[in-house]
């Protein structure tokens, strides 16, 4: 029916409608022109060039339609692995977050037992220095007293030497030596 009015339509389009003179004649351009276009037509609807030419257009448009279909698809999958992606990006941003903070909170607690074992370890070194201190003013007091007693009992000797006759000297002494075998007895 389309075929049908669509030749129609071409009849009555034509420059050939509107010419003066007999139409139908073999003198006339616009008729031959006509004549020939309407042979083509028969020629293209007998070998169902129309036909053919729809089925190829209805094939094209079916596998467009496929094509675009398969594009639909990879494009769901894409965003689908896309937003999977996205998704483990941020699993990983707050895993690389809860490692850093780990890490800091790790350092934070070495500094501080850092620093706690630094004060003990600086109170144990005040703590030997002021014993080696005490110590050293011990050995000083003690020198200090031996060179003093040493001193005085050197003047005492002397003063006892000079005051004392030579058989006073001869007692002491045999005094002293009984004395010394008696405490190492």
């Amino acid at each position: 029916m389309m075929q049908r009015l669509s030749l129609l339509l071409a009849l009555a389009a034509t420059p050939a409608a509107a010419a003066t003179g007999p139409f139908v004649s073999l003198h006339n351009t616009d008729f031959i022109v006509t004549l020939a276009f309407l042979v083509f037509v028969a020629i293209l609807v007998y070998f169902k060039v129309p036909s053919a030419i729809g089925g190829l257009l209805d094939k094209r448009a079916a596998t467009i339609r496929a094509e675009l279909d398969e594009a639909r698809a990879l494009r769901e999958e894409a965003q689908t692995i896309l937003a999977s992606y996205e998704r483990k990006q941020k699993e990983m941003i707050e895993q690389s977050e809860t490692i850093v903070a780990a890490a800091r909170r790790e350092a934070m607690a070495a500094a501080e037992k850092a620093k706690e074992d630094l004060k003990v370890s600086i109170q144990r070194r005040l703590k030997a220095a002021e014993e080696q201190i005490a110590a050293a003013e011990k050995s000083a007091v003690k020198e200090v007293r031996d060179r003093a007693v040493a001193v005085a009992v050197a003047a005492a000797g002397e003063v006892i030497a000079r005051s004392m006759q030579p058989s006073d000297k001869s007692a002491l002494l045999d005094a002293s030596i009984g004395e010394v075998e008696t405490r190492l007895h």
